[in-house]
């Protein structure tokens, strides 16, 4: 199996290209337009969601199956297309043109595939098992969905509200001071809905101790 390098992509306003109008295809289509994505639905059938959201003109939808040239213009593309014809096809084209591409369940034909994500806010987690096993994934997806350190994804904007503020000042605490300071006393207290004060907490704490207490130590 290849070892895959971890990337988010910034999708918004790019064109996708979504091939098949099946489970999969509404799947990745809600996803690529959560993402900002710019989406063209190819496909003769569509689930009613997609039907929707074409109805709806959240996405372009071309009524028939893929043709040589539909990738033109493309930044990326999905195909959920369970024909090997048309898969194939669509593999050639997206390495001729350049465009990224994910073929669901068909990993040797993918310039990249699609994790697992849990999100709480602003906080993306991504899991893959390098293709090894989806049904992996996503059962590690529902164990940290269900984990207590999602917690600390909830009060992200703690965390960046205050950095935001923070620099205002033209202060740069360390990082391992930063560390220090994220404690579980002050999550607590922003997500028991006393939000200005665990801000104003942190923040005190930055501005006084911009510098670790403990210094950290280098193996």
């Amino acid at each position: 199996m290849p070892s895959y390098y971890p990337v988010y992509l910034d999708l918004r306003g790019r064109p996708c290209v979504v091939i098949g109008g099946g489970t999969e295809g509404e799947r990745k289509t809600q996803g690529l337009l959560e993402a900002g994505a710019t989406v063209t639905l190819i496909a003769s059938t569509a689930t009613i969601a997609l039907q929707d959201l074409a109805t709806r003109e959240l996405i372009e939808w071309v009524r028939r199956d893929y043709q040589s040239g539909d990738l033109e213009g493309a930044w990326l593309a999905i195909c959920e297309n369970e024909n090997p014809r048309i898969y194939q096809a669509v593999a050639k084209e997206a390495d001729k043109r350049g465009v990224l591409l994910n073929v669901v369940d068909t990993t040797n034909l993918c310039s990249f595939i699609a994790p697992a994500i849990v999100r709480r806010g602003d906080i993306t987690f991504a899991i893959s098992t390098s293709g090894l096993s989806p049904a992996l994934a996503r059962r590690l997806r529902e164990e940290l969905d269900a984990s207590p350190v999602m917690r600390w994804a909830e009060a992200a904007s703690l965390f960046g509200d205050v950095r935001h503020e923070i620099r205002k000042k033209g202060l740069r605490p360390h990082a391992d001071r930063w560390q220090e300071c994220m404690t579980e006393e002050l999550v607590e207290l922003y997500l028991s809905g006393r939000q200005d004060e665990a801000k104003a907490k942190l923040l005190h704490m930055l501005e006084d101790q911009p510098e670790p207490i403990k210094a950290p130590s280098h193996s």
